[in-house]
């Protein structure tokens, strides 16, 4: 489905931001494009997870939504969700391939993400699905640096048997 004006599209990124399942549905019945943007880069996908509607998030990606799909910062979905704290939804995309070393325009990660906000059941979550704790920022810093930054203890203990054996 091509939408035919600005205000057909909006209303599948509005049922996204509500979690409107129902409404989705409709439009994907209807054919409706799921790699459609907003003018951030943002898919409905990407709207459903970062306002932490699990099923909503799950039925565009049943429906063929891109796990991975950045948008206009190169952010992704996993990205957005480890910095809102959403384990369930974190489960979910790493579950149907989301790429856990993604990188945005700044070199951050979801894990760099979760560490820097505080998100350690998230911090956890990634490591034990594989996140390269190795990974640097334009600035240098790995998830490690950046939990001593941030003072997150709780973190570095998570971080640290990962350093210590690279």
């Amino acid at each position: 489905m091509t939408f035919h004006s600005t205000s057909e599209k909006h209303l599948i990124f509005d049922a996204a931001r509500k979690g409107d399942v129902d409404f989705l549905k409709q439009k994907i019945q209807e054919g409706a494009d799921l790699s459609v943007t907003d003018g951030r880069g943002y898919t409905p996908m990407v709207i459903a997870s970062y306002n932490g509607y699990l099923e909503a998030t799950r039925v565009l990606l049943d429906a063929g939504a891109d796990v991975n799909v950045q948008d206009n910062g190169g952010n992704t979905a996993l990205m957005g969700v480890c910095f809102q704290g959403y384990p369930d939804i974190a489960t979910l995309l790493i579950e149907r391939g989301a790429n856990l070393d993604a990188q945005n325009g700044n070199g951050g990660t979801a894990l760099m993400f979760a560490t820097l906000f505080g998100r350690n059941e998230l911090v956890k979550l990634m490591l034990d699905a594989g996140a390269d704790h190795t990974v640097r920022d334009i600035r240098g810093l790995t998830a490690l640096d950046l939990a001593y930054q941030q003072g997150n203890e709780e973190a570095k203990a998570l971080l640290l048997p990962y350093a210590e054996q690279a």
